[in-house]
């Protein structure tokens, strides 16, 4: 035993001392430098360009890039984003003439963005998107009533348009399902969702009957699969409702199952002469937790998912930016941003990880008129 006021003092060399916290310290920096990075990309429409923040393990953000449109000289409506599926390039939708893709080469170490070229879209569109396998691109046009697409070669240049095919009015989303066997439209105008055969092979669509008719004057906009691809989940802009399908992997087909609301509690339109306006949907990667965005009212409604039966439990409300078209959540399903197309600001919540709850931790700038977010986590 050491008896009181003696010293402990080490048996071992001062070099040797030197060099264990030497190997300590390079181990520590080592396991830091090689840690995953998350970064934020959000599209602004009318400074027509993309805001880079990276993004701390706890949910702070800073801003490290603003990425320019080269060769875009016009603002467009919105700015939709879409990042390949290995992570490499990050593609912007510009809606204004000529209508084009422009891609960035995302560096693996820093984030940052690189302008590698411009390809051409059929027509303005409002959303894109790539098929699993990132061989080609998939848009739809809100005002063109039409949906396209585009070969995406390997060196991430959307090239010209493969197929242009017309829809009823106001084609909004066009996702492909998690086995990438089918391509679905929303088409707001029409209240039905188009389902179309795709080929990846042959990066090929073919029309077939559509998956759902919704309610009428509900305007499908947008919609998210479940990660166990038994379920997929659709906003409704005109009304305001969300509804849950189970979903048939083989032939493609959605049986509703639920229908709620992304409204908020005590939302009377008829008395206020305000009509619902929403607008966006994502679910956690854990598929537990769903949200949806709505612009009338500027909230963020947060769902609680049962893992069996898919249906959905409303959490709760809370309000957010002013106009919030777009937000996402990151990879690791503790965050969530949404940014205000009339507010130019982006908000960062925390999603309680028991009950889905959502708590604001803080606002930023990006450019102006943001409406899109992509997350992505670089190894």
């Amino acid at each position: 035993m050491i008896g009181p006021g003696r010293q402990v003092t080490s048996k071992l060399p001062r070099a040797a001392i030197a060099t264990t916290l030497f190997t300590t310290l390079a181990l520590v920096l080592g396991a830091r430098a090689g840690m995953a990075e998350t970064f934020a990309y959000v599209g602004n429409a009318d400074s027509n360009d993309i805001s880079v923040f990276k993004m701390a393990d706890n949910g702070e953000m800073t801003l490290v890039e603003t990425a320019a449109f080269t060769g875009i000289e016009k603002p467009g409506a919105s700015t939709p984003l879409a990042i390949t599926p290995d992570h490499r390039v990050l593609i912007a939708g510009v809606r204004s003439q000529p209508f084009q893709a422009v891609s960035f080469a995302i560096d693996p170490k820093t984030g940052l963005l690189n302008h590698i070229g411009n390809g051409p879209l059929a027509d303005s569109m409002a959303n894109i998107a790539t098929d699993r396998g990132g061989k080609v691109l998939f848009s739809a046009s809100y005002g063109g009533n039409k949906v396209a697409l585009n070969p995406l070669p390997a060196n991430g240049v959307v090239a010209e348009p493969r197929q242009v095919i017309p829809t009823g009015p106001n084609a909004h989303a066009f996702l492909p399902s998690p086995d990438n066997r089918f391509v679905f439209a929303t088409n707001l105008g029409s209240d039905q969702v188009l389902r179309f055969a795709f080929d990846a092979s042959a990066g090929s669509l073919m029309p077939s009957e559509p998956a759902v008719k919704t309610p009428e004057k509900s305007g499908p906009r947008h919609f998210v699969f479940h990660p166990d691809g038994k379920f997929v989940y659709l906003i409704h802009e005109l009304n305001g409702d969300v509804a849950a399908y189970s979903y048939e992997a083989g032939s493609g087909a959605w049986s509703e199952i639920q229908r709620t609301t992304a409204l908020p509690e005590g939302f009377n339109g008829k008395d206020s002469g305000q009509k619902p306006w929403a607008a966006d949907i994502h679910i956690t990667p854990d598929g537990r937790f769903l949200y949806a965005s709505e612009r009338t009212t500027n909230t963020l409604t947060a769902y609680k998912v049962d893992a069996t039966s898919g249906k959905l439990t409303t959490v709760g409300s809370v309000p957010t930016e002013k106009q919030p078209r777009g937000f996402n959540i990151d990879p690791t399903g503790r965050y969530l941003a949404a940014v205000g197309e009339l507010s130019d600001a982006m908000t960062v919540y925390s999603i309680d990880q028991s009950s889905g709850a959502l708590s604001k931790l803080k606002s930023y700038t990006p450019g102006r008129k943001p409406n899109w977010v992509e997350f992505l986590t670089l190894q």
